[in-house]
């Protein structure tokens, strides 16, 4: 299928992609908008007011829509698509399609719980590395079950919002220190957004993901490694990640990656069967990760040991039930090579290999006040080429206070 909206065919948003946002213009309230191409589709003038979307399309967030469960969202998405490749619909559709450039755009979901997960094999080894260079690189456990966190949801921004540098507790040569972080960091992931929810008490199947899990959002989990290095033991990260963790303005639903999902590079030893190795699969989604607009990695998530089926598994086994906001991170994107790292401590080893001379002037390891960080997605399209999912930007801003 062929869009008529100009610019939109063969770009990285056609009417392959479809991904959801919120937005708002002058003096109007926010609701619920497609992207196509460089423009949004204002879907809620497009409903009569006796669809029962004709509210969940002028809700201020997803929630509403998401929650309405996989096969509402296949027929709005059906129903966007045709509007968008009918010539015949494009007198009743033009008027409500807005330039990028007209709007503003606002979180698109109201977080209820945030989990990161930690499912890079190379991430994982790397960091063990760093920090254990005399032990095993990964500790025990990490073969056996995707490893997470529960992180904080009132800290979850949209892309574009400023990154102030924390303030915390950092070791020090006689004991603790006080101060801003001198070790700031960016973790490259994607994010996965849980529309329809699960009861308390109930785990959800590996093979029931696409059942609760709405669709798809670049992440950034920016993280302070000083102190996220002295609090950790013996519970995990807490303030070394609290303070922010950046999204993408857009959700791109399950529905636009079919032709992304693939095998997984392989699991050793056999995972428990909760986890159905035998069904789990992989996205080949491309990571660019640019600093101050060079772009230093490229980590590809098709390399990451653990299923987002697993993950959601693996999350709700125990009975812990699921809500509709839920977002679960996949933990730092990281391939073999240096080149494919996902994160600064990666990037630079820890501090003491600055990275990037040759492409930024000089060599750097950790994040400067005014530093911007734009992270950029990309995987095939079900209509032979690539779509984008929406890029995630934060600028660092001197610690307050």
């Amino acid at each position: 299928m062929t869009t008529w909206v100009p610019g939109a065919a063969g770009s990285l948003f056609d009417v392959d992609n479809l991904p959801y946002g919120v937005f708002c213009r002058a003096e109007e309230d926010p609701r619920v908008g497609v992207r196509i191409g460089d423009h949004l589709l204002d879907l809620a003038p497009l409903v009569d007011a006796t669809s029962d979307l004709h509210d969940v399309l002028r809700a201020g967030s997803l929630n509403p829509l998401m929650s309405r469960g996989r096969e509402v969202h296949r027929r709005l998405r059906e129903r966007v698509s045709r509007l968008l490749t009918d010539e015949s619909e494009r007198p009743t559709v033009g008027p409500h399609l807005v330039p990028l450039t007209g709007v503003t755009l606002r979180m698109p979901f109201e977080v209820a719980d945030y989990v990161d997960f930690y499912a890079s094999l190379d991430h994982a080894s790397n960091v063990g590395r760093i920090f254990r260079p005399d032990q095993e690189p990964l500790l025990p456990n990490w073969r056996h079950l995707p490893v997470g966190y529960h992180g904080r949801a009132g800290t979850v921004v949209a892309s574009g919002t400023p990154v102030v540098r924390p303030r915390g507790q950092r070791r020090g040569e006689d004991g603790p220190t006080y101060g801003p972080s001198g070790r700031l960091d960016i973790e490259a992931e994607l994010g996965f957004v849980v529309g329809t929810p699960s009861a308390l008490g109930t785990s959800v199947a590996v093979g029931d993901f696409a059942d609760h899990v709405f669709g798809v959002s670049g992440l950034n989990d920016w993280s302070a490694r000083d102190i996220q290095a002295w609090e950790y033991v013996p519970l995990g990260p807490f303030l070394g990640k609290s303070f922010a963790t950046s999204i993408s303005h857009w959700v791109t639903p399950l529905e636009a990656l079919d032709a992304a999902w693939v095998d997984l590079p392989g699991q050793d030893p056999r995972p428990l069967d909760y986890l159905a190795p035998d069904d789990a699969r992989g996205l080949d989604i491309a990571v660019e990760i640019a600093l101050n607009g060079v772009v230093v990695s490229r980590p590809a998530y098709r390399s990451m040991y653990w299923s987002p089926a697993q993950m959601l598994a693996h999350m709700t086994v125990n009975g812990a039930s699921l809500r509709t906001g839920d977002l679960f991170g996949s933990g730092t994107i990281s391939g073999p090579d240096r080149n494919q790292r996902g994160s600064f401590l990666e990037l630079s080893w820890g501090g003491a290999e600055p990275f990037g001379k040759e492409i930024l002037g000089r060599g750097r390891t950790f994040l400067e006040d005014g530093d911007e960080v734009v992270l950029r997605y990309t995987a095939p399209g079900t209509g032979g080429g690539r779509i984008a999912l929406g890029e995630v930007v934060g600028r660092i801003e001197p610690a307050q206070g």
